[in-house]
């Protein structure tokens, strides 16, 4: 996710729409570089892809729609995956999943009030030794308690407080 104006953004995304716009297949990576330069794929990005692809928008939504990897509304900050594998289910998911809920004042797919989180549920993140593992952005945490989960998100927190 790229944190400049939405100017500079758009300005991003007119060049890749330029780039890909008229190549057969573009539509995946343009629906990419949206969500990666914007953080999800908007109604915008839709319309500004449908104008340069010639493609009718209800044809890029069926293929936004049809992957999982595209997100159709605004994220938070943070994005929290937790993991449901077999491993991690066994060794209490569950417990880390409602602990992650309640601490947050979330559901699974939703953002927290202040739009600091995302919480989400996923089927493997391919750590099984060190189940239950949670993804937060690009770091792993593993071995997790309850108790744990709660003091990572504090810290989070903690440090997103210290940079205001």
């Amino acid at each position: 996710m790229i944190s400049e104006s939405k100017e500079l953004k758009d300005e991003l995304f007119r060049r890749k729409l330029r780039r890909y716009g008229a190549e057969k297949g573009s539509i995946i990576p343009l629906l990419q570089a949206a969500q990666e330069i914007y953080s999800y794929v908007s109604e915008e990005a839709v319309s500004m892809i449908s104008e340069s692809t010639k493609i009718p928008q209800s044809s890029i939504f069926g293929v936004a729609t049809f992957y999982k990897q595209f997100r159709l509304k605004p994220v938070g900050k943070h994005i929290i995956k937790v993991c449901q594998g077999t491993a991690c289910h066994v060794n209490g998911s569950k417990e880390i999943m409602k602990a992650v809920e309640d601490h947050l004042s979330v559901k699974e797919d939703e953002n927290t009030k202040d739009g600091m989180f995302t919480l989400l549920s996923v089927a493997c993140l391919g750590c099984c030794s060190l189940s239950p593992a949670v993804m937060i952005d690009d770091e792993t945490y593993g071995k997790l308690t309850p108790d744990a989960i709660r003091e990572i998100l504090d810290s989070y927190r903690k440090t997103e407080g210290e940079e205001k």
